[in-house]
């Protein structure tokens, strides 16, 4: 975790004040919010997964079809690294802020469940979970834990239990349309807050990046932290670029203690 900056803690004591006052507040999650529980993100320089990977070649949907083995031998190691992963200061600092009824809802784009792991209730995932997978033949769902296991260790497909066909991870792919459901409760999430704070995500991501854009246009202010700028950067109320896994736990302590 790396320390505070003189200029982060006075953005950390603007960032405060705006979400003492604030009734609702939303959070917008995405992959850096991980990375302290070491998952690793898709876009840094040099590290993330998208610097190793061309992402239509191994994670996209016609992969997963065509050539299920290419997909599942890439997806192995991220697997393994989000079953293992706890939620890290950023998650159990978001998750003390919505128990106590400051933040109303968590929109993340994380597939690792870390939310949900720390103790957050109102989550929306928008790319999906691994939580569970879905056979790709019957439909049955198979709760991960069940199959995940065997997978990890010996590198198989996971297979269904009920029929023997392949299991799809329920999380998104490139080419796979975003679930309606969660898009619409996003949206509306983000037309109803007064507050949107950005934790995380570089805001590349398509559709899921113009849902501040929402929040803005009905006067909400917008807190980012991340550590690259983002396209919004110029017109959120606070703009910190630092660790999340810092500057949110120094928030909320504020918050619910200062």
């Amino acid at each position: 975790m790396s320390r505070i900056t003189t200029q982060v803690d006075a953005a950390v004591g603007m960032a405060v004040e705006i979400m003492r006052h604030s009734r609702v507040a939303v959070v917008l999650t995405g992959a850096g919010l991980s990375t302290a529980s070491g998952i690793p993100d898709f876009r840094s320089q040099g590290t993330g997964l998208w610097a190793r990977d061309e992402p239509l070649e191994v994670a996209s949907l016609s992969t997963f079809r065509e050539h299920p083995e290419r997909f599942f031998r890439w997806f192995q190691p991220l697997a393994g690294q989000i079953f293992a992963a706890r939620p890290n200061a950023a998650h159990l600092a978001l998750a003390a802020l919505e128990q106590a009824m400051i933040i109303r809802t968590i929109i993340t784009q994380n597939v690792d469940m870390l939310h949900q792991k720390a103790g957050s209730q109102n989550v929306i995932e928008m790319h999906g979970t691994l939580a569970t997978l879905t056979c790709t033949e019957c439909f049955h769902k198979t709760d991960s834990a069940e199959c995940l296991p065997d997978y990890l260790s010996s590198g198989r497909a996971p297979t269904c239990r009920r029929c023997g066909g392949t299991l799809k991870p329920d999380v998104i792919l490139f080419g796979e349309q975003l679930p309606a459901t969660p898009w619409q409760q996003a949206q509306a999430a983000c037309r109803a807050c007064d507050l949107m704070l950005v934790a995380g995500s570089s805001l590349e991501v398509l559709p899921v990046a113009r849902l501040p854009m929402l929040a803005l246009d009905r006067g909400a202010h917008v807190i980012i932290i991340n550590q690259a700028p983002t396209y919004l950067n110029v017109r959120a109320d606070v703009a910190i670029m630092g660790d999340v896994a810092s500057v949110i736990p120094a928030i909320a302590e504020q918050v619910l203690h200062g």
